[in-house]
């Protein structure tokens, strides 16, 4: 009888700190929201948050309690318990990080207990060759790769990436509204990453366009995202990583086995092909970096005002073509 009013006892307080880290973790998500992040980077800001609230919960720690001991225990738990690579801990304590960050803003914390956990034990120094270390394929591969593609979306998709160089956050918040085929351009979401909204694309991955467009239609959805899952909703992130990854791997060009980078290709590989053809075709650098919508930093970037029919008419000029 006793045994049975102390269990008692121990679930009341445990529901209440559950409740009280829930409510933390809805206002940390309310303020992501707030600063304007993206949408996939608050959905893994928060669904991160919560799997190390589970964890702390069960170490009988409150959110508003953890210190750097528990975030190094949780280190060692990512690690050598669910085994997680550097890149997915990293990505981890980058959440865990933001939320600390919003506690102490809001006065809940004094201090944010990650950020010398981060700087001791996840601090990688970059190599000079880290750059040349992503994959980068020739035009010939990319050629090879998107021709091998036989389903419409999906080669939209892949082409997309390397014809305008865009993040893959950028090409799943597309909608078919957003897509002009007669001027052959794209006017993208606003994010804060991205200066230039307007990108451009050639007249093979017009044809591409228009053929998914067409087979879009018969889709029945009424969602007025340009690309759509299999379930006829806006398509993710996460699916389409999978998506250029089979691909890739189909034609010899992504080892999934590796823990090598230069033997993974992964959608910002698009990106980083996108900038290096461009600049060995000999596009003026100006132009390259308005395409990719890097944010001007220097007051003569800032000033310079770059022509939108010299922009196309170069971009064209200098963009590989694939043989689609």
């Amino acid at each position: 009888m006793i045994s049975q009013k102390i269990s008692a006892r121990a679930v009341i307080p445990m529901s209440l700190e559950s409740m009280m880290d829930d409510a933390l973790i809805q206002r940390f998500a309310d303020d992501c929201s707030l600063r304007g992040l993206s949408k996939s980077t608050c959905n893994t800001y928060i669904s991160k948050t919560k799997a190390f609230a589970v964890y702390i919960r069960a170490t009988g720690i409150k959110l508003l309690d953890v210190d750097k001991n528990s975030i190094r225990a949780y280190l060692y738990h990512l690690r050598n318990d669910r085994l997680l690579k550097h890149k997915s801990i990293e990505t981890i304590y980058c959440a865990i990080s933001a939320f600390y960050e919003f506690l102490e803003e809001e006065g809940l914390r004094s201090s944010n207990p990650v950020k010398s956990v981060r700087k001791r034990y996840l601090h990688t120094y970059k190599k000079g060759d880290d750059f040349s270390s992503r994959r980068i394929i020739s035009i010939e591969e990319a050629s090879n790769l998107v021709n091998s593609i036989l389903d419409t979306r999906n080669k939209a998709i892949i082409l997309l990436l390397f014809k305008t160089g865009i993040r893959i956050n950028e090409l799943t918040s597309l909608d078919v509204d957003d897509v002009n085929l007669e001027e052959q351009s794209i006017k993208l979401k606003m994010t804060p990453k991205r200066s230039n909204r307007l990108v451009y694309f050639d007249n093979e991955t017009a044809d591409v366009l228009a053929r998914w467009l067409r087979s879009r239609k018969t889709w029945n959805s009424e969602s007025p995202a340009l690309f759509l899952s299999n379930e006829r909703r806006r398509i993710d992130s996460s699916t389409i990583q999978k998506m250029v990854k089979k691909c890739a791997a189909r034609v010899e060009l992504h080892d999934t086995n590796s823990d090598r980078m230069e033997d993974h290709f992964s959608p910002h590989c698009c990106r980083h092909w996108f900038t290096t053809h461009l600049r060995r075709a000999g596009m003026p650098r100006e132009f390259i970096q308005e395409l990719r919508g890097d944010v001007r930093k220097e007051a003569i970037d800032i000033y310079d005002h770059i022509d939108h029919k010299e922009l196309k008419e170069s971009y064209l000029a200098h963009i590989p073509q694939l043989g689609i």
